[in-house]
């Protein structure tokens, strides 16, 4: 059984319909990329994952049960925003933050502080343990998220805009690290930049109110593909013509 599975999930804000017939499973050995427009319904359904907000119709699982009943299984990683820098807080006490949902109130223990030294370790970012966030660069910042999450001990982490306004240098090696860190844990993560998702996703899923959604193939011949694409549905996704591999998606590529 996949560890998160939506079955004809749709969402409306008020009666702006948002996303539509959504289905799609997901995995802990997967790294899921999800692109689209602007508006498109990306994090709207990053938020239904999570449990934040519930479905207009339709039913997400995660381990067969409501994601209000699994917050333990997920984390949630921010985008890079500047209220983040500004916060008198050090890379060590936002880490063990990721604590909070195991223990509840009260002091950190031995192994609390243990399992952030660990996390920040992953990520790189153990010797950055007392200094100041607001001192760091954008990725730097990112990795310390990151290893809020990993804390936890959740089973898959979701991660809205990881790279947003970081150097393309910064955002390689943010997505080289959770290429490595997908070896044991799930990723999913929202992206604007369709050649990254290629390059370290197995799955990627374009979203525009639908959700069609491509297997990434690494060793498939392009040739081979480009021979047997279809371009007569409605949808023409920018994936095809980047990484030559068809969507799995019922209406996409149908029977001659």
């Amino acid at each position: 059984m996949s560890e998160i599975v939506l079955k004809n999930v749709s969402f409306a804000y008020e009666k702006n319909l948002v996303l539509q017939n959504i289905n799609f499973e997901s995995n802990c050995n997967d790294f899921l990329a999800i692109i689209g427009p602007n508006g498109g319904g990306k994090s709207t359904l990053l938020k239904l994952i999570l449990g934040l907000i519930k479905p207009k119709s339709g039913s997400i699982k995660i381990l067969g049960k409501d994601p209000q009943k699994q917050k333990n299984i997920l984390a949630y990683v921010p985008q890079n925003i500047n209220a983040h820098q500004i916060f008198p807080i050090t890379c060590l006490e936002v880490t063990l933050m990721g604590r909070l949902k195991s223990k509840g109130l009260g002091f950190y223990s031995k192994n609390d502080y243990k399992k952030a030294y660990e996390a920040m370790e992953k990520v790189g970012i153990k010797h950055l343990a007392n200094e100041n966030i607001s001192n760091l660069s954008g990725g730097q910042r990112q990795r310390v998220f990151i290893a809020r999450a990993l804390c936890s001990e959740a089973k898959i982490i979701l991660l809205d805009e990881p790279t947003a306004s970081i150097d393309t240098d910064g955002q390689i090696q943010i997505y080289k690290l959770l290429k490595t860190l997908n070896k044991n844990i799930g990723i999913i993560v929202v992206s604007h930049d369709i050649n990254m998702a290629v390059t370290f996703a197995n799955k990627v899923a374009h979203v525009n109110k639908n959700l069609f959604l491509h297997h990434i193939h690494k060793n498939e011949a392009k040739q081979h593909f480009i021979e047997n694409i279809n371009l007569t549905s409605g949808h023409i996704c920018p994936i095809e013509i980047i990484n030559q591999s068809p969507c799995d998606h019922h209406e996409h590529h149908k029977e001659n």
